[in-house]
């Protein structure tokens, strides 16, 4: 037996509409208003879309309840495996000690929390986020804020609302990949409009994250090192997206921020340092000088983490650890027990990628940082638990939101949704960032958006005479800026800045900015559709041809990438590390 999934359960949509977007509200509800503790507001969305999912949408219990708990093993596996071991690898460099090195590192550049966030939250975040995703950045970067004195609650905000810019282009490019597999556009075309839409965001995003941090004045005094940072980004997202393809604009991006910020550095420092108001005073001793050794050993662990993740995101290795880590079943009771609206019945498999996750990706890398940060295997032990303690709450949020992902996604509730955006006519175009970020706050996933909502993207478009591609671009675009409103990560940057229980606050600091940056976007997706068409990119427009050639990552040349990273590393640790001098004691 199956059954089939209903878009208008009432035969009257904007009825279906108010019903459907109930467990929504309710999200929106709990955390501003009421002010809920994550996990609360989670279970009870969830139970809430359950009882709707039955009652209005006539779906079976049985499946009801299955796909909720297929929801929640994904949340438990790969999410929470990777959120676990990036904050256990981070609580291994602070229990070494070898945080404080990276701490006086950071101080030695710059003790300016402005200047901070845009080296961590900014551009490091996004060259992270181009490896792995999937809340690694937010939960690394969080985490490094916080250990740098950062008050938690802008250290949480200021990284989620960072990641919005490298989103789109995550973990080596899958968000675009799956917008062209479900809506028939080849890669490149869809990376180019992209590519468009995007660096106008990320040009902006750093004098934005700074102005929130400090307030406009004080955003102006470092505007230099503002452009720097967003310009180099954008600069290089726009070049990467447009020429070559999808999946390395993050990584190259990131990483050319961060070296063009660091040597501007070297010859322009702000007038004043700003630090937050109620902050400890500085304590950095100038005197106290590391050498590039001992720097290098202090940040081996986030760049052991950064060299094997990007290899395990290669698609030669991926294929290598699956077909000897990986147990994939067809999930019972739930697979093609469900029928779509095109009449085909979807796939419930659940795949245990133990090898090739990033998850075990992190894993090693910690397992190669304990001795080297100068640990035994018994101290890592202690610190692993301690981790897992840390995280009980997060965990069960996360499987929460997965579930509740799962639910709204396979009872048709989301349809239901995005059906109603998809009847505004020729306004689809400012509405169509609109159905991404839904899909994203929903699933706390682009790549998870694209796959719900590319095709309906596709359809609609080419019905009002719109090019696709700036629709199927808008749907990943506008997902990029629900990601910092997701539960899913909501719960993974408050996990990482100590903000367990707090998570209401979280949303209350980066809901609005989610708003306006979606209007900004809304009003750049019409203009491309109408104004601007000069910016479409010209393709071939028949659904599985490739007019042009994306380079394929699993091939050879992709290893330099590595060396590439160890070389930037390298020359930064170089530019900025003095020679190791005596400072005479002070005369009494």
């Amino acid at each position: 037996m199956t059954w089939k999934q209903v878009i208008d359960p009432f035969g009257n949509l904007p009825l279906s509409v108010i019903v459907a977007a109930l467990p929504i509200l309710f999200i929106f509800w709990a955390l501003i208003i009421r002010k809920m503790k994550g996990y609360q507001a989670a279970l009870i969305a969830t139970a809430l879309a359950m009882l709707i999912a039955i009652a209005v949408y006539k779906m079976p219990i049985q499946l009801a309840g299955l796909s909720i708990l297929h929801g929640a093993l994904y949340g438990l596996f790969p999410i929470c495996w990777l959120v676990i071991m990036a904050v256990f690898l981070f609580n291994l460099t602070v229990k070494a000690g070898q945080f404080d090195i990276i701490k006086h590192f950071m101080a030695s550049i710059t003790s300016d929390r402005r200047l901070q966030a845009l080296l961590i939250a900014f551009s490091f975040g996004a060259f992270l986020e181009g490896t792995a995703g999937f809340g690694a950045p937010v939960a690394i970067t969080a985490a490094m804020l916080v250990g740098l004195g950062f008050n938690p609650l802008y250290a949480s905000g200021i990284c989620l609302i960072a990641n919005t810019a490298p989103v789109a282009f995550g973990s080596i490019g899958i968000p675009i990949t799956v917008a062209s597999q479900v809506s028939g556009i080849p890669e490149l075309p869809i990376s180019q409009m992209v590519g468009r839409t995007l660096p106008i965001l990320s040009v902006i995003l750093p004098f934005y994250l700074v102005t929130i941090i400090a307030g406009f004045k004080k955003a102006q005094e470092v505007l230099p090192a503002v452009l720097v940072s967003g310009g180099a980004f954008a600069l290089l997202q726009w070049f990467s997206a447009n020429y070559l393809g999808p999946a390395l604009p993050d990584v190259i991006a990131g990483l050319g921020s961060i070296i063009c910020l660091m040597t501007f550095l070297r010859f322009w420092k702000p007038k004043t340092v700003w630090r937050f108001a109620n902050e400890p005073a500085a304590t950095f001793d100038s005197s106290i000088q590391y050498s590039g050794g001992e720097l290098l050993r202090a940040w081996s662990p986030f760049l052991l983490l950064t060299i094997m993740v990007i290899f395990w995101g290669l698609h030669s290795i991926k294929d290598v650890l699956n077909a000897h880590g990986q147990l994939q079943f067809e999930f019972p009771g739930l697979h093609n027990a469900i029928q779509g609206q095109d009449g085909t019945l979807l796939a419930k498999v659940f795949k245990f990628n133990y090898l090739s996750a990033a998850g075990t990706a992190i894993l090693i890398a910690s397992l190669v940082t304990i001795p080297l940060v100068g640990l035994t295997y018994r101290q890592g032990l202690q610190v692993f638990g301690a981790t897992l303690h840390q995280l009980r709450f997060p965990v069960l949020t996360i499987a929460s939101v997965l579930g509740f992902a799962y639910i709204v996604n396979d009872s048709g509730i989301t349809l239901t949704l995005a059906e109603s955006l998809a009847q505004t006519g020729v306004l689809f175009p400012f509405f169509a960032p609109v159905l991404g970020w839904l899909g994203v706050f929903i699933t706390g996933s682009d790549t998870s958006a694209n796959a719900l909502f590319s095709k309906l993207q596709y359809a609609t478009a080419q019905s009002i005479g719109v090019d696709p591609v700036v629709s199927v671009g808008a749907n990943v675009s506008g997902g990029v800026v629900g990601k910092m409103i997701s539960p899913q990560s909501i719960a993974v940057a408050a996990a990482a800045g100590d903000l367990v229980g707090k998570e209401s606050d979280l949303f209350r600091f980066t809901v609005k900015h989610s708003f306006i940056m979606l209007g900004f976007i809304c009003l750049i997706t019409l203009g491309q559709a109408y104004v601007f068409q000069w910016i479409i990119p010209v393709y071939e427009k028949v659904a599985g041809t490739k007019a042009t050639v994306v380079p394929d990552l699993s091939k050879g040349y992709t290893y330099l990438i590595g060396l590439a990273v160890l070389l930037a590393v390298l020359a930064i640790l170089v530019l900025t590390t003095k020679k190791k001098t005596q400072t005479p004691a002070p005369a009494n």
